[in-house]
Order: structure tokens, then sequence, then C-alpha cells
């Protein structure tokens, strides 16, 4: 009889703790729920919407009276020449922005860890995160008023310092703009990208550095056989991550530089998605690319999670 009454006020009181910790807890699970909400909206919920890669879709007629393909319109992409133009240009940038922007929030995270005044730490990572929430049409209008070839500030000081004799075409010339473009994006992205890092970091026991500073180890030997080692997880987790965006490309950093100097190389897969697909009115063959590569980086994301796994490492997955 005692047990029968013990389980009914076990859950009277489990809902009793539920309710208080809501009240008490509802501004932050409110928090929650929006980003939440936003996710499922624009992530799960047009999930339906991607029969039209199958459909010659016409928003006029619907999904119902559209017509139905099937295969036709991913030959009607494989089949385009501009398209492999902008995959190429894709992986090619976004190889080379992975090998540079990659390690430079590990390398300012550790350089940030470092410092020992607090104050100026802090400051240091306020003015670094910056750029991060600065619109792309505000950094091209900046890098424009830079990098002019004869009044950029840039060009000025060089040429006053008597290292060029004149201005270099950083944004109009497809070399130059290739660099400064891949340059731009680690400055814009780097600051922001050491904040797992910095959490990371927090993370690793103290005393740890103690016993290396008893057997003689200086700064850069604990950073190279402590810290590093320590957040190898971190580091591994990151570049799966990355390695699913290897596919992708920032059309609003590209539309920001982008000119008709710089063509050849500006002219990736969000461009090519955005005058092929959306420009002419075929959601279908955009819908068909930005599946491809939704795919692609599922692929390469698990295929770098097995090999992180055979190398002893956790993986994502």
């Amino acid at each position: 009889m005692a047990e029968v009454q013990l389980h009914q006020i076990q859950p009277e009181s489990r809902m009793k703790s539920l309710k208080r910790r809501f009240v008490k807890y509802w501004p932050l699970l409110l928090l929650v729920m929006i980003p939440l909400a936003l996710v499922f909206i624009f992530n799960y919920a047009a999930y339906p919407g991607l029969r039209m890669v199958f459909m010659d879709y016409k928003p006029a007629l619907g999904y119902e009276k559209s017509k139905w393909v099937g295969w036709g319109m991913f030959q009607k992409v494989f089949s385009n020449r501009d398209f492999f133009r902008a995959l190429r240009n894709s992986l090619v940038f976004n190889i080379l922005s992975l090998l540079i922007s990659f390690p430079a929030p590990i390398v300012l995270a550790l350089m940030l860890n470092e410092l020992r005044y607090p104050r100026f730490k802090k400051v240091s990572q306020t003015i670094l995160y910056l750029p991060h929430f600065l619109s792309w049409v505000i950094i091209g209008a900046l890098a424009y008023s830079l990098f002019r070839p004869s009044t950029g500030i840039v060009n000025v000081m060089l040429m006053n310092a008597g290292v060029i004799e004149k201005g270099i075409p950083f944004l109009t010339e497809k070399t130059h703009w290739a660099v400064t473009y891949l340059l731009i994006g680690v400055w814009q992205g780097m600051g922001w990208g050491t904040i797992i890092y910095l959490a990371a970091f927090s993370g690793i026991n103290g005393e740890l550095y103690e016993a290396a500073m008893i057997d003689g180890a200086g700064r850069w030997k604990q950073m190279l056989h402590i810290t590093l080692p320590s957040i190898k997880g971190t580091i591994i987790t990151l570049l799966i991550m990355n390695l699913g965006r290897l596919m992708g490309s920032n059309f609003e950093a590209l539309q920001a530089f982008g000119n008709s100097q710089v063509r050849e190389y500006q002219y990736q897969l969000a461009i090519f998605v955005y005058e092929k697909g959306l420009g002419n009115g075929q959601y279908s063959l955009s819908t068909a690319v930005n599946l491809f590569q939704s795919l692609v980086g599922l692929i390469l994301v698990i295929l770098a999670d097995r090999f992180a796994k055979l190398m002893g490492e956790d993986g994502l997955l």
C-alpha cells in the first residue's frame, strides 16, 4: 500500500518541480525557443520543397501542375559549362581559404591566451570580434576605398615608403583580387573563430602547467606540449565541420568584391545559382545545385569523421 502511494506522489512532485523550474527559467527557455523555431522553419520545414528538384517547377503552376522531369534537372546542371567553371573556382578558393583561415583562429587564440594583462586582453578580443558583425557590403566599400591603385591609403603609404613605384590593383586584377579576397576573409572571421578555442583553453587543468614549469618548460614548450594537445579534439571537430562547407560560397562577399575585371575568379557556385537559377526564374535548377552542394558536403563530413576515428580520435558523429 505504501509503494502505491509513493508511486502516486512521485509524478505529482515531478510535475510541481517542472512547473517551478518553468516559472523560474521561462526567460531562458524563451530565448532558446526562438532560435529553435527559426532553425525548424528555415532548415526543416523547407524539406518538402526539395521535390522541385525533380520538376520543371513554375510558381504559377505550383507543385501539382509543374512538369515532372525526374533526373533531367541534374543532367541540365552537369551539362552546363558555367557550372563546372563555378565549381572549379569554388573548390579552389574554399581549399585555399581552409588552408589559410582554419589555422588563423588557432594561432590568434594561442596569442590571446598568452596575454597576462586582463584589461588589454579584453580590449583586444573586442576589437578582433568586431569584423564578424560588419556587413560584407560595408567591408567591400571600405576595401575599395583603402585599396584603390592611385588614391587608396594602402597604396599611398607603400609608395611614400618607397616599397612600390606605382599602385597595386588589389581589387581590379584577378590574381591580386584572389589574394586580397582570401586575406580579407581571414581578417573578417578569425577573431570570432577564437571564441571556441579560448573556451577550450579554460578547460585545461592548470596543474599540467605547474608541473611543466617545475620541469623547466617555458611558455613555448607549454604551448606545444600541453595547450595544443589538450585542444586536439576541438580542432579536429571544427576541421570536420569546415570540410562540410568545402562546396559552399559566400554570395554576399562575392557580390561585394565583384567587378568585370575579376569575373573569371569571382564566378563561383553562389553566383551561378543566383544568375542561372533565381535570376532566370529556374528555381528547380538552383535547388538542384544547392542539393548537390549539401550532399557533397555531407559525404565529406562523414568521410572525415570516419578517418578521424580510424586515427583514434573521437570524431564528430
